[in-house]
């Protein structure tokens, strides 16, 4: 029903008044009033006509601007403009700048914002990629941008574009390890950021959408549930570079893979539909899940399901991202998950503590919370929509370092199955270690791989037999003192994978003698000649160093166990609680069957 004049002058005047305080306003006020101005824009733009000046002004957005222009003319009027908007549809950016006969051009704007979305970009450089490549991704997509304005200029003359700079998802493949690799997505993003900076003339000012992001906090920016991560995310670091590091998400099945339950649905019925805004959500978690993976995090499979069953959709429905390959275990039966988890760990190799699960059933969460307290669980939110931002939030996998090899975690799991395989058709383990065509290179520790160096000492735990952790800085001193330290790595291969770098030794040269400061291995490799091949090098280098003898020293913890009867095991003597002797003159060097290059 159409206001009377009075109720029209009240809630002019009403709205006037409201103007001076839209800072004050919450978000649900604002559009309240946006509301307001709705319903009498032309009635107060007529009666404020000679205070008012007219701009022509178009937004296309990658996202749905449907609020911020209902916003925007709210903040226009405060300045004295009537905004004359035309408002392009979803995802519009370059379709309606790059067609000829578009609205937009039609319009002839004055002013056009143009908001870009990260998703916009395509093709990211891949994990460690070169330099080269990072700067040639940006200088391209750099190019496309500066075309785009070209475009503008020519068909709309005298246009001021106002483009917003990209802001980087909260979801980060890498973890804080965004910040310290030029290949990473926030690093391109930063980049092409910076490029565009370089590259933008005159009719184009850039927005600063990222400290827009940072002072609303990126949780309001992408208008999702907000958490403060800032402590979690420190502690999370401090954790990592003192030997605490999360290696494998465990994942439920049903209702946090896909939506729906497959034992009672089927595969036809499971919920993965792009085109649904429950099946994208799932999709866009086993994306994210997926991401995790190439970065080196395992994954594992923990459901009450039979297990026939639980394979079926990762088999044979084509819009699972997720495939069975991707997994380096799979328990699924009808035992209690805290009882599945321990099986994980132990066919993993790997502790309890190594484990994060992820489940949306909050009474199988509390059931591991309180039978398996090692494992860290994720407290997943209820609409599925919010997966990746919870497990993004608990900051479980915050690595110091990313290398090669732990991109290659998950190959090397898989290559251990067809290793069992292998083994169980041995005539014995001498034919079966022969079999497997093990290679070593030993070299001493150089600065390009001192950060997989000391990754390795830093999260080690089993295979460690004194458990001292060493920050880069501290072994960089190291290996400057060559005449007091012989720093040592090793890295393995066989005919099913490169398991990359997998021993570390420090020696350091006391006197006459030279003691074995570090020694941690990958359980890896593990009883296949590894150990007697670090030796006779830790010998060597005692040679080297003018030493006559050669101390090691055990330091029991609760995860190294395994080691405990190591030196003995080589020939050591022990000489006092925790230390072993043995002299260089009386060594001989240990069999193995494991071809030598570099030492």
């Amino acid at each position: 029903m159409p206001l009377s004049s009075d109720e029209l002058a009240s809630k002019i005047s009403s709205f006037s008044a409201g103007l001076a305080k839209l800072d004050t306003l919450s978000g649900t006020e604002l559009l309240a009033q946006a509301t307001q101005l709705a319903r009498i824009e032309n009635a107060y733009a007529e009666q404020a006509r000679e205070r008012l000046i007219q701009r022509r002004v178009a937004i296309v957005g990658s996202f749905s601007t449907q609020h911020l222009v209902r916003l925007l003319r709210l903040f226009l009027y405060r300045e004295k403009i009537q905004p004359i908007v035309h408002e392009a549809g979803f995802d519009s950016v370059i379709s309606e700048i790059l067609d000829p006969k578009s609205k937009l051009h039609v319009f002839k704007p004055e002013f056009l914002i143009a908001l870009p979305h990260h998703g916009d970009l395509k093709d990211f450089p891949v994990l460690f990629a070169p330099e080269e490549q990072v700067e040639g991704w940006v200088t391209e997509t750099a190019k496309r941008y500066e075309e785009l304005w070209r475009n503008v200029a020519s068909r709309s003359p005298g246009c001021q574009i106002l483009q917003g700079t990209f802001v980087a998802p909260i979801a980060r493949q890498l973890g804080n390890l965004e910040a310290n690799y030029l290949f990473s997505e926030t690093t391109c993003i930063e980049l092409l950021n910076l490029e565009l900076k370089r590259r933008k003339p005159a009719h184009v000012t850039l927005v600063d959408s990222n400290y827009l992001a940072s002072y609303l906090g990126k949780s309001r920016w992408f208008d999702e549930v907000g958490y403060f991560v800032s402590k979690q995310d420190l502690a999370k670091l401090i954790a990592a570079f003192s030997g605490r590091v999360r290696k494998c998400l465990v994942l439920d099945l049903d209702q946090t893979l896909w939506g729906g339950v497959i034992g009672d649905d089927g595969v036809s019925g499971i919920n993965v539909d792009p085109e649904h805004p429950l099946g994208e959500a799932f999709l866009a978690f086993q994306a994210y899940v997926k991401k995790l993976k190439e970065r080196g995090v395992l994954l594992a499979v923990c459901s009450k399901n039979d297990e026939e069953t639980a394979r079926l959709p990762f088999a044979e429905h084509g819009g699972m991202l997720l495939k069975m390959g991707d997994f380096v275990a799979f328990q699924a039966n009808w035992d209690d998950k805290a009882t599945n988890l321990m099986r994980i760990s132990k066919t993993l190799g790997i502790g309890l503590d190594s484990l994060v699960f992820f489940d949306d059933n909050p009474a199988e969460r509390a059931l591991v919370r309180q039978f398996t307290p090692e494992v860290e669980v994720v407290e997943v939110p209820a609409d599925p929509a919010l997966f990746v931002r919870a497990l993004e939030t608990a900051c479980c996998f915050e690595w110091g370092q990313l290398s090669r090899e732990d991109t290659r975690r998950s190959e090397g799991y898989l290559a251990e199955r067809r290793r069992e395989e292998l083994r169980t058709t041995a005539f014995d383990y001498d034919s079966y270690l022969r079999s497997l065509e093990l290679k070593a290179q030993v070299k001493e520790v150089y600065l390009a791989s001192l950060p997989r160096f000391s990754q390795l000492i830093n999260k080690s735990n089993q295979f460690n037999l004194r458990t001292q952790r060493y920050t880069q800085a501290q072994l960089s001193k190291m290996l400057e003192a060559r005449d007091r330290y012989r720093l040592l790595q090793i890295s393995v291969s066989d005919r099913f994978t490169d398991y990359g770098l997998i021993s570390c030794i420090i020696v350091e040269k006391r006197g006459d003698r030279a003691f074995l400061d570090t020694w941690v291995m990958s359980c890896r490799v593990l009883k296949r000649g590894v150990e007697n091949l670090a030796i006779n090098q830790v010998m060597r280098s005692a040679r080297e160093l003018g030493c006559t003898e050669v101390v090691g020293e055990y330091i029991e913890t609760q995860k190294n166990g395994l080691v405990k009867e190591l030196y003995p095991s080589l020939g050591f003597s022990a000489v006092d609680e925790g230390y072993y002797c043995l002299r260089v003159e009386s060594f001989r060097e240990q069999s193995h069957h494991i071809e030598v290059s570099g030492g």
